[in-house]
């Protein structure tokens, strides 16, 4: 049996290992999880952040994409990491939405997380296939409260911020469609591309991407004004007073993370957020960046 005077020696040493492992943090690579599927709102963030990320710690930022289960299998993953600044979450506002569709979550969607940073806040865009007959928003909505047949949204999934304003928009209209939920952003827009349903609200940051290709049409934003870079897109607010859907984004960690290794990445992912090409690049896709405290 160890004598109390061994006892405290090893946790004197287990001590000054652990303080010893927060100095020299990060010495390994960094996971940055994703619940985005590859192309989506939070994957195209997450990697613009990686890579400035990866620079700034001498360490690979590697984003690791887990789109499935409307996001639970990305805070799962998270929430059971050991709290050593090795495994983040990209959060967004599904993370919080989930909790009230899903009373049996494996997680605390607050307790089982160490907050590091807000980066943006995003409304999404109303966006249809250049097949579709509508060239603006009130087109769009005679055309879908007019409807023959089976009308049909696609989302980023269960909960999403833009299966939200899908519901919210069948409330406000009165208009009948069937909700599609796919695995990530990215999916829906694919499909969307290939006419295998009607509209998206999708996330701006994605449906900018085909917008400017060509090969989609956008018809308005879900923030409650006009976005200063799409000055000709109309909030949906306009044509539907009151409708609003704006999210979040944002950066997590276990439980239980120390605070040293919190205030590193904190600095960190602020100093990437506050570089003005990043800045810029945020704003161009109709969002505004954040930066907020732990």
């Amino acid at each position: 049996m160890k004598s109390p005077q061994t006892l405290g020696a090893l946790l004197l040493l287990a001590l000054a290992a652990a303080s010893q492992a927060q100095q020299d943090y990060p010495a390994r690579p960094i996971r940055l999880i994703t619940a985005a599927a590859q192309g989506g709102t939070s994957d195209i963030l997450a990697r613009v952040f990686a890579a400035h990320l990866t620079d700034t710690f001498k360490q690979p930022v590697v984003v690791d994409n887990r789109a499935s289960a409307s996001g639970v299998i990305a805070g799962e993953l998270t929430a059971n990491a050991p709290p050593d600044g090795y495994t983040l979450l990209l959060a967004y506002h599904q993370h919080t939405v989930n909790a009230a569709l899903n009373p049996k979550l494996p997680y605390h969607p607050v307790n089982s997380f160490t907050p590091i940073t807000q980066l943006t806040t995003a409304g999404l865009m109303l966006v249809v296939n250049p097949a579709a007959p509508v060239k603006n928003l009130a087109e769009f909505v005679d055309w879908t409260k007019n409807f023959k047949g089976q009308l049909n949204y696609g989302s980023a999934g269960i909960g999403t911020g833009g299966h939200l304003a899908g519901e919210l928009y069948k409330m406000m209209t009165g208009v009948k469609a069937e909700h599609i939920p796919y695995k990530g952003t990215g999916p829906a827009l694919i499909d969307l591309l290939a006419g295998q349903y009607h509209f998206n609200f999708a996330g701006i940051q994605a449906a900018q991407v085909q917008v400017r290709a060509g090969k989609l049409r956008a018809l308005a934003v879900t923030a409650p004004k006009r976005l200063a870079v799409l000055p000709d897109l109309p909030a949906v607010a306009e044509v539907l007073p009151g409708f609003e859907v704006v999210g979040w984004y944002g950066v997590i960690g276990p439980a239980g993370l120390p605070k040293s290794i919190v205030a590193r990445l904190h600095d960190a992912f602020v100093k990437v957020l506050n570089r003005p090409d990043v800045r810029d690049r945020i704003v161009a896709d109709g969002s505004e960046p954040a930066g907020t405290t732990p």
